[in-house]
């Protein structure tokens, strides 16, 4: 039970059982029936959909062929393999770090727990604010770069006195850039090809998310669990400087059938509708 990486049953476990989770997982289900009524689809897709398709073009090649395309494409896969490594990380073993190199007991670490993703929560939301102000690629950076800094610091200065400070600092900065991958990377395809680049760049990278509790549990076991989850903040880092350097924002706006080449600032023509 203390291992448990799933935060919404390391909180509801130990209290009330399992029985409730089931009855909480009804919740995505009614939102997905609400998006899928009340949510339209983006202008661009509808006006592709439109289009008469004398034959079946196949997305992967196309993704292949163009050589702007594959770059961002791949670029993509090397950030969300790291953006996943770091991410996921943290969500298996920081419950363990609380309790056996820190010493709480494992109701305490579930009080701990939800005031940290509470504050997840807090900054994706903020991070999508900030990112209609100052540009996806800035907060995508900003995020990837301060956990990255941030991690380290609360595994080697942590006291009790400000343990609960830290990891509410850490629960705002470690989801910063998931409150804006998917507009960005929405935004980096045409839309004949968003689906499968945005869908395979992600999910390829999802082998960061499989690699990593496996990998800090090699490294906790020659040194520690706290240096393990340092460790995680060098996959941070390359999650922030990867885009912060290779990918533009913008490239495409998903509201218009557009498959020509990006502009050059990495804007679309109807920046107004980009959301």
């Amino acid at each position: 039970m203390k291992n448990n990486p799933y935060r919404l049953a390391n909180a509801i476990l130990p209290i009330y059982g399992w029985r409730p989770l089931y009855f909480i997982s009804i919740i995505p289900v009614v939102l997905a029936i609400y998006i899928r009524r009340k949510i339209p689809e983006p202008q661009g897709w509808l006006e592709a959909k439109k289009q008469p398709k004398n034959d079946k073009k196949n997305e992967w090649f196309a993704i292949y062929k163009d050589p702007k395309i594959r770059t961002i494409f791949l670029f993509w896969i090397f950030t969300s393999t790291f953006l996943q490594f770091g991410f996921y990380g943290v969500g298996t073993w920081l419950p363990t770090y609380l309790v056996q190199e820190l010493g709480f007991d494992f109701k305490k670490m579930t009080g701990y727990l939800v005031g940290t993703y509470t504050a997840l929560i807090f900054g994706k939301i903020l991070a999508g604010w900030l990112a209609d102000l100052i540009g996806r690629r800035a907060v995508y950076a900003i995020g990837g770069l301060s956990t990255a800094i941030f991690l380290p610091f609360l595994i080697m200065y942590h006291t009790p006195g400000n343990i609960i400070i830290l990891l509410t600092i850490f629960g705002f900065l470690y989801g910063t850039p998931y409150g804006v991958n998917g507009t960005y990377m929405s935004e980096s395809f045409p839309t004949h090809i968003r689906g499968t680049a945005v869908g395979g760049a992600y999910n390829i990278g999802r082998f960061g998310a499989a690699i990593a509790p496996i990998s800090i549990g090699i490294i906790s076991q020659a040194q520690s669990i706290g240096f393990g989850l340092a460790i995680l903040g060098v996959a941070y880092a390359l999650a922030g400087i990867i885009p912060a350097l290779f990918i533009r924002e913008k490239m495409y706006d998903p509201f218009q059938n557009k498959t020509s080449a990006p502009t050059p600032q990495g804007e679309s023509n109807t920046e107004n509708h980009s959301a």
